[in-house]
């Protein structure tokens, strides 16, 4: 309403009703925004809101504001604008999120200290529950459980489970992104009209007969399989992980093997890790996992918790909606002993488990090169982070890291057996070793080898450089890991999915300022070569 009152002294009165019939239609056509909580703890909760474009004309922006009793609080939040002032908070929408068609709709959520819940709600000043029944109506429950369960080249098939509040739910709306797809009265139901080898996003709402629209539900990707053959994403063949003897194993219980790439630094490399890097990353590379870096020190982290740990949840969301994997590595490096961080990563990994434990495709990696530190103190530290993550998240892959830079101990004079003999107390874990192939010749090979045979296993960083990420290539030492690992079915992500100028970032110099990923045009030697080798994946057995 704001915006309106500053138009009302630069336009006629003729140009600001056109304004408000875009931005503040008649109640019968306003905009809503619906709320759920998504999770609930007791002590305070997760939430969302949805906001929907119930006019016939495209908006190009919203905000929604609410009360919030004293003594319950708002902590994070995410994909708006937030703004508070006592009791009242604002959120607009981002510059990405903002303009709704007729129909669509997007979402925002946040977490609340305490169990208050909004009032007062308006959406660009009108009431939040526009013309569906007035606010004293109560909306569809959220259908859960939203999932895909058949896929071709050009259509998806989902499946939910149904509203429960006897609230006269006569069907759902499939959305596809945030536009209305398809209509269907039961709980399942296919959208077409898809194009080969796409990724997609999906969510369902119940609707009542009097219009009434429940939140969205938990949200699904699926990619189309190419030219007319049957498949999906990485996540979604292989679903929930778990660790089966020395192998990653997938729901089918059958050994896989993972390839992908790591981010670098989040801190320096944000922008290429973008919508149109992601996509050339899942469809293009055909990768099944990235790894989100995440520094402590060096300009990460401790300087804002907050906007770092958003960060990552975003960079979770993109990757989720891809089909990916997602790994999220808490890169402590300076200083090298985990423990110094231990209240920061049981803060960091208590939210990300908590936000993301209904997901089957996270793992958690709990400390990226110790070093400077003995075994014994990093199996301290794993065995007091991991009840972290537990806590939230019962089924997620840990990987642990060793000693002397991930490197089983080796670049301190030690061996593999140190970890053997003495391993971390905790199952479904794996224990991570990173190499640079100009660097680390055959003693570490073996050693890799040797590990392999007796204990899990995850190369979650390494380079066809030296142990700086740069330098001359040595693809012939780099190919025996490759061709080791692909035996032993070791799981491995490259180093790293930027444009720096060292030789081990897989783009040019410049590629991140652009829009284009795709192809080797944009890639240095090193990238050329880490691709092939992404795109001939394995097959992923399911039986």
């Amino acid at each position: 309403m704001n915006r309106l009152r500053r138009l009302a002294t630069l336009v006629s009165a003729t140009a600001l009703a056109a304004a408000s019939a875009v931005l503040v239609a008649p109640s019968a056509y306003a905009a809503t925004a619906s709320f759920a909580k998504t999770q609930d703890w007791g002590s305070g909760y997760e939430a969302l809101f949805t906001v929907r474009n119930d006019t016939s004309s495209t908006i190009t922006s919203w905000r929604v504001e609410f009360d919030l009793p004293g003594g319950s609080t708002i902590g994070s939040s995410w994909d708006a604008v937030r703004t508070s002032s006592g009791n009242r908070h604002s959120f607009a929408n981002q510059s990405w999120n903002g303009t709704l068609g007729a129909g669509a709709s997007t979402t925002f959520g946040f977490t609340v200290s305490g169990t208050g819940t909004p009032t007062n709600c308006t959406v660009n000043g009108g009431s939040c529950t526009g013309g569906g029944g007035g606010g004293d109506t109560q909306a569809p429950t959220t259908p859960g459980n939203l999932r895909s369960t058949s896929v071709t080249a050009n259509s998806v098939s989902l499946a939910w489970n149904a509203s429960t509040d006897n609230v006269g739910v006569t069907g759902y709306n499939i959305y596809r992104g945030g536009t209305l797809a398809t209509t269907v009265t039961g709980t399942s139901g296919t959208v077409g009209g898809l194009t080969a080898a796409t990724a997609y996003t999906f969510t369902v709402r119940a609707r009542d007969a009097a219009g009434n629209l429940s939140a969205v539900s938990n949200q699904v990707s699926a990619t189309t399989a190419p030219g007319g053959g049957g498949g999906s994403t990485p996540a979604a063949i292989n679903g929930q992980l778990r660790v089966c003897g020395t192998k990653l194993c997938n729901r089918y219980d059958q050994p896989i093997q993972l390839r992908g790439m790591s981010t670098h630094g989040i801190q320096w490399y944000a922008q290429c890790v973008n919508n149109n890097s992601l996509d050339a990353l899942a469809t293009d590379w055909r990768a099944d996992v990235l790894r989100i870096s995440m520094y402590i020190q060096e300009g990460g982290y401790e300087t804002d918790p907050r906007g770092f740990t958003d960060r990552v949840h975003d960079y979770i969301e993109r990757a989720t909606a891809r089909g990916m994997y997602a790994i999220v590595d808490w890169h402590m490096l300076t200083p090298g002993d985990p423990n110094d961080n231990l209240s920061r990563a049981r803060t960091f990994f208590t939210e990300i488990a908590s936000r993301h434990k209904d997901k089957t495709n996270i793992l958690y990696e709990v400390a990226n090169e110790p070093n400077g530190v003995g075994w014994s103190s990093i199996k301290s530290y794993a065995e007091q982070i991991i009840p972290v993550i537990r806590a939230q998240d019962p089924d997620g892959v840990v990987l642990v890291g060793t000693r002397a830079w991930s490197s089983l101990g080796l670049s301190d004079g030690a061996s593999e057996t140190e970890v053997i003999n003495n391993p971390v107390n905790a199952t479904n874990i794996m224990y991570t070793f990173h190499f640079y192939a100009a660097s680390h010749g055959s003693s570490y090979l073996n050693a890799l080898s040797r590990a392999a045979d007796r204990i899990p296993m995850f190369v979650t960083e390494f380079g066809t450089q030296t142990a700086s990420g740069d330098g001359a290539n040595n693809f012939t030492q780099a190919q025996a890991y490759l061709d080791l690992m692909a035996t032993k079915k070791i799981s491995w992500v490259n180093w790293n999915f930027s444009d720096d100028f060292r030789s081990g970032a897989v783009f040019n110099t410049g590629t991140c300022n652009g829009t284009s990923y795709a192809g080797t045009g944009v890639l240095k030697p090193a990238g050329v070569w880490v691709r092939d080798r992404i795109r001939t994946a394995d097959d992923f057995p399911t039986g």
